[in-house]
């Protein structure tokens, strides 16, 4: 095979091509590896946090609680209706399989122990009739209370890739609706100390009216990322290894 017949006049522009392609095939599949290490990551960190006992969780416990994301915990304290907010764009969907909109209500847990408080997802509630915060009282629980859960961490829209919550305006002191739980931006219109994650409460079979409580059904598989990875490698292969073939029955004709 004559190796100068790559970057002959003819087919210089044709080598950069398959060169340029397969490098970003097998950058791709180099990136679905990397997928399927996070998702195995992912994976073996919900496993750890599922076999270990619900936690108490106390106030003075705040550095080693962002990672323990799904760990089961138990709490208990008062809820401050006050202070609460709601997450927008919630859908839940209803025993006969008709998906309705709503929000789901944030409400601040001040612990027993004192000293500050955590974040509760008490669960989704219809869009109708809650257009303001005096609309949620009717779901007030008052009275110490006990409750369980998991853990779970704030977020941001950046982070998720979406448009991120409004800045406060002049005369605007809080936001009441919120597109993620941004736990930094919500502490700071909160009174208190917010512990630095909140907690999903645990779905009541039984329960038949709002707040409706809501936990992510999480899939602990590793998807499709090797088969992915397999095949970006092997479309580069067919390219460094087709090609040359494909030159080789070229270069009689080139040569004559």
């Amino acid at each position: 095979m004559n190796f100068q017949l790559f970057f002959s006049r003819r087919w210089w522009w044709t080598t950069l091509l398959v060169i340029a392609g397969a490098a970003v095939c097998v950058r791709l599949g180099i990136w679905q590896l990397d997928r399927l290490h996070q998702r195995r990551t992912f994976n073996a960190h919900v496993e750890s946090m599922w076999a270990l006992p619900a936690l108490q969780l106390k106030a003075k416990s705040q550095d080693e609680l962002t990672t323990m994301e799904y760990r089961s915990v138990e709490v208990t304290g008062t809820y401050d209706f006050s202070q609460q907010v709601a997450l927008r764009n919630q859908i839940w969907t209803d025993k006969n399989g008709i998906p309705q909109a709503g929000y789901h209500l944030i409400t601040p847990l001040l612990l027993a122990d004192g000293g500050s408080a955590v974040l509760i997802d008490r669960g989704w509630i219809p869009a109708d009739g809650n257009a303001q915060p005096a609309d949620w009282r009717k779901y007030d629980q008052p009275g110490q209370i006990t409750m369980q859960g998991i853990i779970r961490l704030g977020q941001t829209k950046a982070e998720m890739g979406g448009v991120p919550d409004p800045q406060l305006v002049a005369g605007q002191s809080r936001l009441n609706f919120w597109n993620v739980v941004n736990l930094e931006r919500i502490g700071q219109q909160t009174p208190y100390s917010l512990l630095p994650i909140y907690i999903q409460q645990n779905p009541d079979p039984v329960r038949n009216e709002p707040p409706y409580p809501y936990q992510p059904r999480i899939e602990l598989s590793e998807g499709p990322h090797l088969g992915y990875a397999f095949q970006w490698f092997t479309f580069a292969t067919i390219l460094f290894v087709g090609y040359p073939f494909y030159l080789r029955k070229q270069e009689p004709e080139a040569t004559k």
